[in-house]
């Protein structure tokens, strides 16, 4: 089976498929919910949802209700499940499995999609263990007539990890995570400034009873002075440790200090670490001003962000596909690995989850870090460096290089966040950092400053760039003074954070260096750009920023429809890569999508003429379109919107929304500030390496499939198309387009033996 994100285009027998959420809510869920329903109605398969979790199955009633398309219209912006949810005592007795049974087989359904916890989806893995028995003994008992339990004999399982811990094995990030992660980062931006005011230190509790994710990525992203987590728990003098590094920090001008703790934090004799004793501790030993802010279900709450709305939408389509290629299977995780899907035993992932909480239990604690993963466990150790109040002292004998950083190309938001983290770890490594203003052209000029430590503090959540960026490309003329100004600095490396502009430009310091060689150092290009559009990596610091801003403006543009019939027609950035209007299109349900990768015709205008005016006809109270600014020269945004208003006969009005440089500004998102760590990271790691081995080989960092890899820059050329500006290589995102159309669309129940053909070629259910 493809683990890449396709719809469904099985022709299997249609039967009847029931959705539901259980266990604690998450942001996100909704999103699967829609996919599920959707999906199956396109597939020819009826779509049920069972309202208020498990407890529902065993209710039966109306709390299981047949589904349409336009059942689940509006709820992809709705943070929590419109389908409630509910733990069961019930569902773990013999009598409420004989009732879920009785329930589903009554309605002819034999397939079900659990979007849950281990518990929810554990306790929904017995009910399909349990399924023939308990239907002999409905039978015996004369609850259900023979026929109908031949037809329905067993009953086909897929399970959809919503929980914000993070904590499920078998899929890099779970439904609802990422949400829970905005609201913990919004929080601490928010604590930090009223914290600074005040130089009060300020104690957080996040969840994770089990699992240290949000504290630690919470921490990373938002920038806190010490973290406390599950995993890794403070040692015997852990207080006085806590107590040094805050106290060095304040020693070194930081006028705020923020202390992150999970909820189920303990120390290593297993005796709970609580946010009101830490404040306690700060209290005693440093005379601090301390306040304690417990989120609790804040973190919960809220919009979805566009990583859960893609997430759940995948996971949700992809949960369908499984049950129509392989209904008699083990039931399966669908998770997701880098950008793409996984698929696992159910029980195996559920198995393997719990282990690690024993694990833990056992004070097992470096078993632990090992079983959450290597991403986990090198956040884990970076947070250490970025936690201090000043690098480490170099070894001794160790050459100390000198390696400067800039910013080029369009702003991006964590840009910030990816400098500060190359000046942290390239001093904590025992080397002098050098800040270049303006990108290549203050390269040229001469704006070249050495950074220190507390220079870069507060930048991890600062939009734009604080050492400034333009899209100047060097010229060949620009040569000899980029190489001078190298030469009077001593600069041995050189990391480039930014987008096009800066990869051309970097590229071109390369080839260059035959003829000046001043420019025969190593350079490596992090990837930050809200376009998407560079080479040698799935993504890019800022287009995740980018991304929420665009869909928080949409969600907007939605909440108008009931007030009129109307259409919008939202244009986004982008240049000549698609990559912001797929992903938006498949975030806020849009009608249509027009890319720079496909064109724009007058026949497509015209078909999307016909679906408007059917729409509208029918009721629909708005419609939205998104289009690329590149997407076609001649078919403009106006054009189009002219073209709508003119042909569409006073049915709707149309109206359009250029959002402009709002995509480009705003603090970064936690996705976006964790990336530039990463990135950051391992470019500054690279450079270090390559100069202290004098190998003036240059590179660019990327992410593929959720790990990270390095390119050679001399490749850049090879790379990326002629004459436009995007990768060469077709993107990962692009097979996301299939399940933009089949999701946007309202769709009725019917057979999907015969497969049509779409206007872009790939086979989807008609």
């Amino acid at each position: 089976m493809s683990d890449r994100l396709l719809p469904p285009t099985s022709t299997a027998t249609p039967t009847r498929l029931a959705v539901l959420t259980s266990g604690g809510d998450s942001a996100g869920m909704n999103a699967a919910v829609r996919a599920v329903v959707r999906t199956s109605l396109a597939a020819g398969i009826e779509a049920f949802a069972v309202y208020e979790g498990l407890q529902g199955l065993i209710d039966g009633g109306d709390r299981i209700r047949s589904m349409s398309s336009t059942d689940v219209s509006g709820i992809l912006q709705q943070g929590g499940t419109v389908l409630g949810t509910a733990r069961s005592e019930a569902f773990r007795t013999r009598e409420g499995l004989r009732r879920a049974v009785r329930n589903l087989v009554e309605r002819g359904i034999d397939a079900l999609v659990v979007i849950g916890g281990d518990g929810s989806l554990s306790g929904a893995a017995e009910l399909r263990t349990e399924w023939p028995a308990l239907l002999d003994e409905l039978v015996a008992a004369g609850e259900v007539n023979a026929v109908d339990a031949e037809a329905h004999r067993h009953l086909a399982l897929v399970g959809l990890v919503g929980s914000i811990d993070n904590d499920m094995v078998g899929t890099d990030m779970t439904i609802g995570a990422d949400t829970a992660l905005h609201r913990i980062v919004e929080a601490v931006d928010a604590i930090q400034s009223t914290a600074s005011s005040h130089q009060r230190t300020f104690v957080v509790e996040v969840m994770g009873r089990r699992c240290g994710y949000l504290a630690l990525m919470g921490g990373l992203a938002a920038g806190a002075n010490f973290v406390i987590i599950p995993e890794s728990p403070p040692g015997e003098n852990w207080e006085e440790e806590m107590c040094s590094v805050l106290r060095a920090g304040r020693q070194a001008g930081r006028r705020a200090s923020i202390v992150l703790v999970a909820e189920g934090a303990r120390d290593q004799r297993g005796e709970p670490v609580t946010a009101d004793h830490i404040k306690s501790v700060l209290e005693e030993r440093l005379g601090e001003d301390a306040r304690v802010t417990i989120l609790g279900h804040v973190q919960r709450g809220g919009a979805p962000s566009v990583f859960d709305r893609f997430l759940g939408t995948v996971l949700g389509n992809a949960a369908v596909q499984q049950l129509l290629d392989s209904p008699g299977d083990e039931p399966q995780l669908i998770g997701i690995r880098g950008h793409h899907l996984s698929r696992l035993p159910l029980m195996e992932c559920v198995a393997a989850t719990r282990s690690v909480a024993h694990v833990i239990a056992d004070r097992q604690f470096e078993t632990a870090m090992e079983m959450r993963g290597g991403s986990f466990r090198d956040s884990y150790h970076l947070l250490g460096t970025m936690v201090q109040a000043r690098p480490r002292r170099a070894e001794a004998g160790q050459r100390s290089l000198r390696l400067a950083v800039l910013h080029a190309g369009g702003i991006a938001p964590g840009m910030n966040t990816a400098a500060r983290v190359a000046v942290r770890v390239g001093m904590d490594r025992g080397h002098t950092m050098l800040g270049i203003r303006d990108g290549f052209r203050g390269l040229a000029d001469g704006a070249i400053e050495e950074l220190d430590w507390m220079s870069v503090n507060g930048w991890v959540s600062r939009p734009g760039a604080e050492l400034g960026t333009n899209r100047f490309v060097p010229r060949p003329e620009d040569m000899p003074r980029l190489a001078a100004e190298l030469r009077s600095h001593d600069v041995d490396g050189l990391l480039m954070i930014g987008g096009w502009a800066g990869y051309v430009g970097a590229h071109a310091l390369t080839t260059h260096s035959t003829d000046q060689p001043e420019l025969s150092i190593p350079i490596v290009c992090v990837p930050a750009t809200i376009n998407n559009d560079v080479p040698a990596t799935d993504i890019s610091v800022g287009s995740d920023s980018a991304l929420n801003s665009i869909v928080a403006d949409v969600d907007k543009i939605k909440d108008t429809a009931d007030s009129a019939h109307r259409c919008f027609i939202v244009e986004v950035m982008g240049r000549d890569c698609g990559y912001l209007a797929l992903m938006v299109g498949l975030t806020t349900g849009a009608e249509q999508v027009y890319l720079p990768e496909e064109g724009i015709s007058l026949a497509r205008l015209q078909d999307d003429l016909h679906t408007l005016r059917t729409r509208f006809a029918h009721g629909s109270p708005l419609s939205v379109l998104i289009r690329s600014e590149h997407a076609e020269q001649r078919y403009t945004t106006d054009f189009i919107a002219s073209l709508l208003t003119h042909e569409g006969a006073g049915m709707f009005d149309v109206r359009t929304a250029i959002l402009g440089h709002v995509q480009q500004g705003g603090a970064p998102s936690p996705f976006d500030r964790i990336a530039a760590t990463r990135f950051a990271t391992a470019g500054m790691e690279h450079l270090i390496q390559r100069s202290m081995a004098n190998d003036h080989t240059s590179a660019m960092v990327g992410l593929r499939q959720g790990q990270i890899v390095v390119t050679p820059l001399a490749d850049f050329p090879h790379l990326v198309e002629r004459d436009v500006q995007r990768a060469r290589e077709h993107p990962w995102w692009m097979a996301l387009r299939p399940i933009v159309d089949l999701l946007a669309h309202p769709h009725t129940t019917q057979a999907a033996t015969e497969p049509a053909t779409n206007r872009f070629g790939a086979a989807s259910p008609a």
